[in-house]
């Protein structure tokens, strides 16, 4: 009885680790989101496929763990890595009880890395990721981590930061940051890095507000030291001499 909880990347065949790959393929059970099992629809024939919406995580959890206790091997899967944002404390904790299920985490290419990879090499150095979701994390919270990440002039990379119910998080984020940080401070933003659809841009943050910017955007603020060297986004390590 087992279940591996699966990071799949982006979602483009190219970022799937072979790790993941073989996690799938052996797998009798695919969970998960809905949106990112269509992602991989065509590694699923013969597997008995199991998804719910968006929001219904803990769901989503009990039914890969029936699935183990019947005998069946699951692949419960996830976009980018299972422990950043992901589904493997969720599904840790709601297997507490079951510890004859043996449960494995694959890990899986985050958005960071994906999108600092299009955008040039900005994560080189110390870095936050903060998501702008409230949906588990009051907006206070949110804020205070913002503010002391920029104070600390660590590279932030920001996750959700806008959608239909949070359209104004990212304004207010903004506005914020701007009162440690400087209006030319260097950002890049990646649109659906790895899908269809893919498009970066780098710019000041104070134009950032004014950008196509969703819930399948990361967005990446730079530090002090953070450059534009032909048209990519660097952070320097820091080696003397360069």
């Amino acid at each position: 009885m087992k279940i591996r909880v699966t990071g799949l990347g982006p979602g483009r065949g190219a970022c799937l680790t072979p790790q993941a790959l073989e996690a799938i393929q052996e797998s009798e059970v695919i969970v998960g989101y809905t949106r990112y099992v269509e992602l991989i629809r065509h590694l699923c024939q013969g597997k008995e496929i199991v998804t719910t919406g968006m929001t219904r995580e803990v769901e989503r959890c009990r039914l890969a763990l029936k699935a183990a206790l019947a005998g069946k091997n699951v692949a419960f899967v996830c976009s980018g890595d299972p422990g950043v944002y992901g589904m493997a404390g969720v599904m840790l904790e709601v297997a507490e009880g079951s510890s004859e299920v043996d449960i494995e985490v694959i890990p899986g290419v985050t958005a960071a890395c994906s999108s600092a990879a299009i955008l040039g090499a900005p994560l080189t150095h110390d870095f936050a990721v903060i998501s702008l979701s409230d949906r588990l994390t009051p907006w206070e919270t949110i804020v205070k981590r913002l503010v002391l990440a920029a104070e600390a002039d660590l590279v932030i990379c920001l996750y959700n930061p806008r959608s239909n119910t949070r359209a104004d998080h990212l304004d207010r984020a903004i506005e914020r940051l701007l009162t440690v940080l400087p209006k030319d401070r260097l950002c890049g933003f990646v649109n659906n890095a790895g899908r269809e659809g893919e498009s970066s841009e780098i710019c000041a943050l104070a134009d950032l507000s004014a950008k196509k910017i969703d819930m399948f955007t990361t967005i990446i603020i730079g530090n002090s030291l953070t450059k534009v060297i032909n048209d990519r986004m660097v952070t320097p390590r820091g080696y003397r001499g360069l």
